[in-house]
């Protein structure tokens, strides 16, 4: 596509071509952190005119489950081996039971810690990716707007604030069938197009559809401390 004449929008085609370059991208260079997985789902509408499998297909969303942001690791962390090893003997007392490297470990003025799962979902009205996300305790009870933003890096403020493109509202997910907060996606088609213009290479190249998802997390992913490799950002070559 010609950077010139696009318009910054993808059709559910090309997000899935995009979703799969994505995901294999992050897990080629940013294998210490979970992967983001592809998750099928049904048609919401399916037109009649295609058939269901074909729907099924091409339908569903990028999903990563179970992570901690910047200001939630505040509250508590995640053991590693060398914590097991410091807590597994006290002095003068006898052995603890075994832990499992996945305990948590909290101080007593720590509070326990907030894990938050992020899904990136196509929007057919406004066609382009939306950024969904659901904080949560260890226990399951889900987190409260301001108790998020007390989790967000510390530029989100201003982002959200001076930022007519970017805010968070919370509506139904799609597929789940259960409110979310999502990054709304007005504006969104604007300044992808204005992101893809302002680089020269892709400017010249044209629009690389496989391109477009790490371009879009590289901007939106700042608001909630997910970060974009560089290496992700410099490798535009497609993934089959």
């Amino acid at each position: 596509m010609d950077a010139l004449s696009w318009d910054g929008t993808l059709t559910s085609r090309d997000f899935l071509v995009s979703a799969r370059a994505f995901a294999e991208k992050w897990k080629e260079f940013n294998s210490a952190f979970p992967p983001w997985t592809w998750v099928p789902c049904p048609p919401k509408q399916p037109p009649c005119h295609l058939p269901q499998l074909q729907q099924q297909q091409q339908q569903g969303y990028l999903s990563l489950e179970k992570t901690c942001l910047p200001g939630s690791s505040k509250k508590g962390h995640v053991a590693s081996q060398e914590d097991v090893d410091e807590i597994s003997l006290t002095e003068g007392e006898e052995e603890l039971e075994p832990v499992d490297n996945a305990t948590l470990v909290e101080t007593n003025n720590s509070p326990q810690v907030c894990y938050y799962d992020f899904h990136i979902v196509y929007s057919d009205s406004y066609r382009v990716p939306v950024l969904y996300f659901h904080g949560y305790y260890i226990d399951g009870h889900p987190l409260a707007l301001d108790e998020i933003e007390k989790d967000l890096p510390a530029c989100s403020a201003k982002v959200l604030l001076e930022s007519k493109w970017t805010f968070i509202t919370q509506e139904e997910h799609p597929y789940l069938n259960r409110p979310w907060y999502k990054l709304h996606p007005c504006g969104t088609s604007e300044w992808m197009k204005l992101l893809f213009l302002g680089d020269d290479s892709l400017a010249k190249n044209g629009v690389a559809v496989e391109q477009y998802l790490v371009s879009w997390l590289s901007v939106v992913g700042q608001v909630v401390g997910i970060r974009i490799p560089f290496e992700m950002l410099n490798n535009p070559k497609s993934c089959n």
